[in-house]
């Protein structure tokens, strides 16, 4: 199983909000970004950051898919 953050772009879609716009709100670098572009490992202060600054739960910005 991996983790998918294909819920957090579409969120930030709905918003109207892009990757930097992100990083500003909710105080995390540009490297962190990319690193969620990319479906690797981040901090949880890294995810909690997101969600405060979106005002959604974790499960609204992530997901587990199987491995193909």
């Amino acid at each position: 199983m991996s983790i998918s953050y294909k819920r957090l772009w579409k969120l930030l879609i709905d918003k109207d909000l892009n990757k930097k716009r992100l990083g500003e709100l909710a105080g995390i670098s540009s490297a962190s970004i990319t690193k969620l572009g990319k479906n690797e490992t981040v901090t949880t202060e890294t995810l909690e950051k997101i969600c405060r600054a979106l005002n959604c739960d974790i499960s609204d910005i992530m997901e587990m898919t199987e491995d193909e």
